[in-house]
């Protein structure tokens, strides 16, 4: 079952009922790769290369459409449970669910987190008929969620809140004493429903059981008009219509030149070089690098020659302060079939850092969001839920279906070993910095090498000319002096070291 918001069902309408009729006829599916159902191919070799879908297939396209909303539009309501005696850690912040404050602080913390999801009805993407990424588009939705993390981090104030989280008021998760017999009944706290639709029945069930959050205990957080402005702006850099930077239809389009297209699958490794490609091509950010790392190791001088602008000065001056941000991406795999847990502490120590912006990855056929955990259970935002498009050109549009009203966990041990973990260096100190933080924490591993490496130096010191991160193929998979007999080298890049 597909681990979706509780209260996601309020978004279905009257189109959801229209298409759940017309999706009871059979429908063709193809193989299923790591990370989502691949739907099957919509034009015919011949046809799409003249870019001339006949109506059967446009009806193919339709019928798989349907059949994608109803999969991934309905859910069943259900509570996660949160242990009130163990910190729960979101992107390097914790939070000791013992007190009210605590919970709201959690809540806000995870409300604002933006929420990118399965889309429906938005313009069709070029080279095909689809006008929704159902089944196949969950990887680049979890590296969207990535990237916007990194630019929240990056945009806007530190202590930033979403204004609005502060109505949503309904009780949809417990707070637990561990081994407690009274744990079914929990001790229900304030939470992450919304005021949206009054007469759906989770919100009536919610509602008859559980008591709802005074609004004299929540802290008040003052309206930044200004913040979200720019809130409203970076949400719209991810619509789903082709001027949009970040949105689908730019990322598909980029991915073509590694072979990819509309409706393939989409590793963590090759997202993450999509996302720095983005960045890299729009005019809309201008003082922010995206760095992705080549067979887990960092290459410290690269990610200078990236950032630091007085290199590109004739002749350099050294004095310069010019120093652009950085999004540092390391794709890794943690293990082979299944996750090594001897990697589970080094994942949870990495979570913890403020500089880590989240791990795009997930379950077995089923991509996922990780921004935190608590206990034995990883916290994540889930892009397989269907909603329809949102028209981000139109002045104050609806942020609400953007920010995910419930959190949701699952155990470490379904972790996809396969994922990308991503970091934020606002400054070339910062960047110090992190390197520090983040080797003491890739320390913690009780395996004999590391999950990945900072190294001094460039990567032609190690062989890899023709392969650096601004390069537009794939990363070669060549591992620097002393991890050179772990494995062959690699070209395709959703491939990655075994450890």
């Amino acid at each position: 079952m597909n681990s979706v918001s509780p209260s996601a069902v309020q978004y279905v309408g009257v189109v959801m009922q229209e298409e759940l009729v017309e999706s009871r006829r059979p429908q063709p599916l193809e193989r299923q790769g790591s990370f989502g159902l691949r739907p099957a191919p919509t034009t015919e070799p011949g046809r799409e290369a003249n870019g001339e879908p006949d109506e059967l297939d446009k009806l193919k396209s339709k019928l798989m459409t349907a059949w994608n909303n109803v999969k991934y539009g309905w859910t069943v309501k259900s509570k996660t449970s949160f242990n009130k005696t163990s910190p729960v850690i979101v992107l390097g912040n914790s939070y000791l669910l013992n007190s009210e404050d605590e919970v709201e602080r959690f809540r806000l913390a995870f409300v604002s987190r933006i929420w990118l999801t399965y889309r429906r009805e938005f313009p069709q993407l070029d080279g095909s008929t689809l006008t929704t990424d159902c089944g196949w588009g969950c990887m680049l939705r979890s590296g969207q969620m990535l990237l916007v993390q990194g630019l929240l981090v990056h945009l806007m104030p530190r202590d930033w809140a979403w204004p609005d989280a502060q109505q949503l008021t309904e009780v949809d998760f417990e707070v637990f004493r561990p081994r407690s017999p009274a744990r079914a009944g929990g001790v229900p706290i304030p939470s992450f429903g919304s005021p949206r639709g009054s007469n759906t029945p989770e919100k009536s069930l919610a509602s008859d059981q559980v008591p709802k959050c005074s609004q004299k205990n929540r802290p008040e957080y003052r309206r930044d008009s200004q913040a979200e402005t720019l809130h409203h702006k970076l949400v719209s850099w991810f619509g789903d219509q082709p001027p949009a930077p970040f949105g689908l239809h730019q990322l598909v389009d980029i991915g073509k030149s590694s072979g990819k297209k509309a409706g393939d699958w989409y590793g963590p490794s090759i997202v993450a070089h999509i996302l720095r490609k983005a960045v890299a091509k729009t005019s809309v950010l201008h003082n922010l690098a995206v760095y992705v790392a080549q067979d887990c190791t960092v290459y410290k001088e690269d990610v200078v020659h990236l950032c630091d602008l007085s290199l590109s000065q004739t002749p350099p001056d050294p004095s310069s302060q010019a120093w652009k941000s950085v999004l540092i991406l390391v794709p890794v795999r943690l293990g082979g079939e299944v996750l090594n847990p001897s990697y589970i502490e080094c994942v949870k120590n990495i979570l913890k850092l403020e500089c880590c912006i989240g791990i795009i990855g997930g379950k077995p056929k089923h991509s996922l969001y990780f921004v935190g955990f608590q206990d034995e259970q990883l916290l994540y935002l889930d892009p397989h839920y269907s909603q329809p498009l949102v028209d981000v050109s139109q002045v104050n549009f609806s942020l609400e279906s953007f920010h995910c009203s419930s959190p949701k966990k699952m155990p470490f041990n379904r972790m996809d070993p396969s994922c990308t973990i991503g970091f934020y260096a606002r400054d070339k100190k910062d960047f110090e910095s992190l390197c520090s933080a983040v080797s003491e924490a890739l320390s913690s591993s009780k395996e004999k090498y590391p999950i990945f490496t900072f190294v001094e130096g460039k990567s032609q010191d190690f062989g890899l000319q023709g392969h650096g991160s601004n390069n537009s193929g794939p990363a070669a998979h060549i591992l620097p002096p002393g991890r050179q007999g772990m494995m062959n080298n690699r070209r395709n890049s959703d491939e990655f070291v075994f450890l």
